[in-house]
């Protein structure tokens, strides 16, 4: 369908869309296989300008919206969700200094980033930490001009290889939600150091590690913000970054229908192509109308956020968990198409059923986000 993108949007596409063909497609097993981190593909996509995206351009960036970080992210999960969510990740680490950072702060650390040079990554979830986010146990002191930070971070994507984290830490545990705040640890700062790279399921080029923290000292002036205001950031930053999640969903979607159809359109039973008949045809129609779907409410979300930045928690969440259950239906229902060969590693939606698992799962579960969209709901109702 013709969603009337601009003339740059088309752009963003045509690049995203190279890069996952030529690049992702080809090496995208090779990666899962050996759990192998795409240095190599995401430093292209910065000759690309594409870490720049979502950038403001006073900082080296191009300065698009919600919706040009999805259309992107969208390719990139058509090729492979490992390489998708290290990207996506790298914006995750560096939205809450976009949002909240000082301007000190945002030129020391985004033009790096949109240049590629640095890469981002985001520490809230610790192991008594996931949806409660209140739980957090990781704290920081003010010890003169420093902050010293204490804790361990879990399942944190981009660990070990991002130069740049936000780290969530308790500053006043007194004073509940409002006694979080956000900072920027760097890459080689004394204390702070990375746990075992996990062995996952799915979205194996992605590295997943825990952050420690013991002890770690970091300047005064990393704090992000106000002391105080992590949490507001925080859901700030989940409600910016959901829709690339979604996108994501909608892009390997997309990857497993292409493969199921082609499948079907080669593989003869009884005589004739199994397209032929009506039982997949349906499944596949179904496979269709879901992606379809799925792609117009998250192309609104986005647009929404960009339109209505004080009112998107609602939409996010919405994308968020539609897109991701659809990505969960379509990979599964693509495998059973393929049946046997379906199963096999030598095809790609075996890889893809697994990878589409955990976008039910990361930046908040999609039980959590019917959650948020009842209590949006429930306000509106008055």
């Amino acid at each position: 369908m013709d969603y009337f993108l601009s003339e740059e949007q088309q752009m963003i596409v045509d690049i995203a869309k190279q890069i996952t063909d030529e690049r992702i497609i080809p090496s995208r097993a090779e990666l899962d296989e050996k759990n192998e981190f795409p240095r190599q593909i995401l430093n292209e996509m910065a000759q690309a300008d594409l870490f720049g995206v979502p950038i403001p351009e006073e900082y080296g960036g191009f300065g698009g919206g919600c919706l040009d970080i999805v259309l992107t992210l969208e390719q990139f999960g058509r090729g492979c969700l490992g390489v998708g969510t290290a990207f996506a990740a790298n914006f995750l680490g560096v939205y809450p200094i976009i949002i909240a950072g000082s301007d000190e702060m945002k030129q020391k650390y985004l033009p790096d980033v949109a240049s590629g040079k640095r890469f981002g990554a985001f520490g809230l979830t610790e192991a008594n930490a996931g949806s409660d986010a209140s739980g957090i146990q990781t704290t920081a002191v003010l010890d003169g001009d420093e902050w010293v930070l204490n804790g361990t971070k879990q399942w944190i994507t981009n660990g070990g290889e991002a130069q740049i984290y936000s780290i969530v830490a308790i500053t006043d545990r007194s004073r509940g939600p409002r006694g979080a705040s956000l900072f920027v640890v760097e890459d080689g700062d004394p204390g702070f150091s990375y746990g075992v790279k996990e062995k996952k399921m799915g979205i194996r080029a992605s590295s997943t590690t825990e952050l420690i923290f013991k002890d770690c000292r970091i300047p005064k002036d990393r704090l992000i913000g106000r002391k105080g205001t992590g949490f507001i950031t925080v859901m700030k930053t989940l409600d910016l970054s959901r829709p690339g999640i979604a996108a994501l969903g909608v892009g390997v979607a997309q990857g497993a229908l292409d493969e199921a159809v082609r499948y079907a359109k080669q593989r003869n039973q009884f005589g004739k192509p199994i397209i032929a008949f009506q039982a997949v045809q349906h499944m596949l129609a179904d496979m269709a109308m879901g992606i379809e779907s799925a792609r117009a409410l998250v192309y609104s979300a986005a647009k929404h956020i960009q339109e209505h930045p004080k009112k998107m928690t609602k939409a996010s969440a919405m994308c968020k968990a539609y897109a991701t259950d659809v990505a969960m239906k379509v990979t599964t229902d693509a495998v059973q198409v393929m049946g046997g060969y379906g199963y096999m590693c030598e095809y790609p939606v075996e890889k893809m059923m697994r990878d589409a698992k955990i976008l039910q799962i990361y930046e908040g579960t999609n039980q959590i986000q019917r959650n948020v969209i009842g209590q949006e709901l429930n306000k509106e109702y008055l």
